[in-house]
């Protein structure tokens, strides 16, 4: 998720809400909805905040749709995933942006991890979409949790795989090129800048290492499992990249091994665009993905769930307990599943089993 500078005259604020800005060119072609109550933001306490953790404000427009579907999940009904023999069942993750307490959480819940935040699913599946830091507390903490989950996943007959989101091609950018100008399209901006701006902690960037560095610029931007199109953007961008899914992560390597400044903005500027498979035409552009990668339905991050169902900053207002979540939305004729939750909001962070029965 990315922000900018605010827009439009002085709004009523909900401070029970938290941080999200966008910069008008990520928007996708189409109208939408201003967000009438941009909240404020939630100041942590010290003893719940490490020091250096900065949140930020959110202004995201907001589109009040009918027909998308929320999809529920009674926590009791969810069996251990600890198949005897074969693939293991399937998991996504939505956003996590540092919010590492509410990850392990969601872990436990799905009976993914035990108590001690060790890798307990044997052969099981996991896939997490993108986007681990800035925002929350704890981004770097996200990262080498997920990396152990890797390697124990591994020894176990099962996988934690993650894919590429627009927040770590900005911290990537931040870390290598810093203040270097880039062309923007919209003028002269640097990477340091959008990361601060984005939510970028200090104590993310001083706890960097190398190694996280080089597990980020690794992953794979697209991949298609068990007919699901996994994916952190809700944008026809991929498309820019290859007509196939192994030239997509090939060409997103590719780039960033260029370390090209302006190369690398743009990609992190394409993957920030979001909104492609909403409203009039929107399961057709979710159809060109699937027609060129395969698979049947998109499951994709970014774009958080409160937005897309008009529960945040809607006209209409609301209470003051927050935007309410209890699990992934299908939309797009049932193409496109969407699972930020939105945690940074105060949402809830999504981990899901596959398929979904809707």
């Amino acid at each position: 998720m990315t922000q900018g500078a605010g827009q439009g005259p002085e709004v009523e604020r909900t401070a029970t809400l938290r941080d999200f800005r966008v910069p008008a060119y990520v928007h996708e072609a189409g109208p939408y909805v201003r967000s009438t109550h941009p909240g404020d933001v939630v100041p942590p306490s010290e003893e719940a905040r490490p020091e250096g953790y900065t949140p930020t404000q959110r202004d995201l427009p907001v589109i009040n749709r009918g027909d998308t579907v929320q999809v529920t999940v009674d926590p009791a009904s969810v069996p251990a995933p600890q198949p005897a023999t074969g693939p293991g069942p399937l998991y996504v993750v939505g956003d996590v942006h540092g919010y590492l307490d509410e990850l392990v959480a969601a872990l436990q819940e799905q009976g993914l991890i035990d108590s001690a935040g060790q890798w307990c699913a044997g052969t099981a599946r996991l896939w997490f979409l993108g986007d681990f830091t800035d925002r929350g507390p704890d981004g770097i903490g996200v990262i080498d949790l997920v990396m152990r989950l890797s390697a124990e996943a591994a020894a176990a007959g099962g996988y934690c795989k993650a894919l590429m989101g627009n927040h770590e091609l900005l911290l990537i950018g931040a870390k290598r090129f810093g203040d270097t100008p880039v062309n923007s399209g919209a003028g002269t901006a640097t990477f340091q800048a959008a990361w601060l701006l984005n939510g970028g902690q200090k104590t993310d960037m001083d706890r960097l290492q190398d190694h996280h560095l080089q597990w980020m610029a690794r992953l794979d931007a697209v991949e298609e499992v068990d007919g699901h199109l996994l994916l952190h953007s809700d944008t026809t961008a991929y498309l820019d990249y290859g007509r196939s899914i192994e030239e997509v992560n090939d060409t997103v390597r590719e780039t960033l091994t260029r370390n090209d400044a302006d190369e690398v903005w743009d990609l992190f500027r394409k993957f920030t665009k979001r909104f492609s498979f909403r409203d009039e035409g929107g399961a057709d552009a979710v159809r060109s993905l699937l027609d060129t990668y395969g698979g049947t339905r998109v499951v994709h991050g970014h774009s958080p769930i409160p937005y897309l169902l008009g529960e945040v900053g809607s006209e209409d207002g609301g209470d003051d307990t927050g935007p309410v979540v209890s699990g992934p939305h299908v939309y797009a004729d049932g193409l496109a599943i969407a699972m930020d939750g939105g945690v940074t909001m105060a949402g809830k962070l999504l981990v899901q089993q596959l398929p979904l029965d809707v």
